[in-house]
């Protein structure tokens, strides 16, 4: 096979990452044996496990290395895919799917009986947070997520339909109904609102009486944050960080 196109590779990893698009890049390590690839050879593989561009082998690769790119982008980890014939699988004594040293051994049923070892790296954007407002309590939340790999924007970006947002609403005061509104009319799945019970409830009626959709009232998070008994803004901004930290990390993305 032709060397990769290094520059296509670059031009569609570019592209995903500028529009935050999960995917994985494969990479031919090691080749034992016939096989079409060769050392270096190198894929994009997308969330669901297609080939976008590039190339790492035959259909005889491209479903093992789609398994494991679909696994690596849902961990965030990378992994070592060992493909082998059933010889050399049981010449090492594993079995296909077997996880060892670090390996997923994987079954290559193509004719030509090669091995090859390949590396994939995911990449996994780093999560959205939206926090409306300039107080306090915004500031230091907006700070302290930044240090936690969040891209934290002050408004709700254009077109955000089917992107993966957290939205915390921490006007305090200053247009905290049109900022709830817009926040719970917006695709977000995980929106807070940073002020007492009360408060939060004169505002769901209030928006309720306009018009608001019943679910999206019911799934605001009011108030915002995990009751650690916090005081000042950046104990506040804490509280508020780990409630999405803790959604995030038990499979609830929203």
């Amino acid at each position: 096979m032709a060397p990769p196109d290094m520059d296509a590779l670059d031009e569609t990893r570019r592209r995903l990452r500028a529009d935050g698009t999960p995917h994985a890049i494969a990479t031919v390590v090691r080749t034992r044996d016939a096989t079409s690839a060769k050392a270096g050879a190198k894929a994009i593989v997308s969330a669901e496990g297609e080939i976008l561009e590039g190339w790492v082998g035959g259909g005889c690769a491209r479903g093992a290395i789609g398994r494991a790119a679909r696994k690596a982008i849902e961990r965030n980890e990378p992994v070592l895919v060992a493909l082998r014939p059933d010889e050399r699988l049981a010449a090492e004594g594993v079995e296909p799917c077997e996880v060892r040293d670090g390996m997923v051994y994987e079954r290559n049923g193509c004719a030509s009986k090669g091995s090859l070892d390949i590396y994939v790296e995911p990449f996994v954007p780093s999560p959205d947070l939206v926090v409306m407002g300039d107080g306090p309590v915004a500031r230091a939340l907006s700070g302290l997520a930044r240090g936690f790999d969040f891209r934290v924007a002050g408004d709700l970006p254009e077109g955000d339909g089917g992107r993966a947002l957290y939205v915390v609403v921490a006007t305090q005061g200053r247009g905290d109904a049109l900022a709830l509104g817009r926040a719970l009319a917006s695709s977000a799945g995980f929106v807070a609102f940073v002020g007492s019970p009360k408060k939060a409830a004169t505002l769901k009626a209030k928006l309720a009486a306009e018009g608001a959709e019943a679910g999206a009232l019911d799934r605001l998070v009011a108030p915002a944050g995990l009751n650690i008994g916090a005081a000042t803004p950046e104990e506040i901004a804490l509280s508020i960080l780990a409630q999405i930290v803790a959604r995030r990390r038990m499979g609830q993305e929203p």
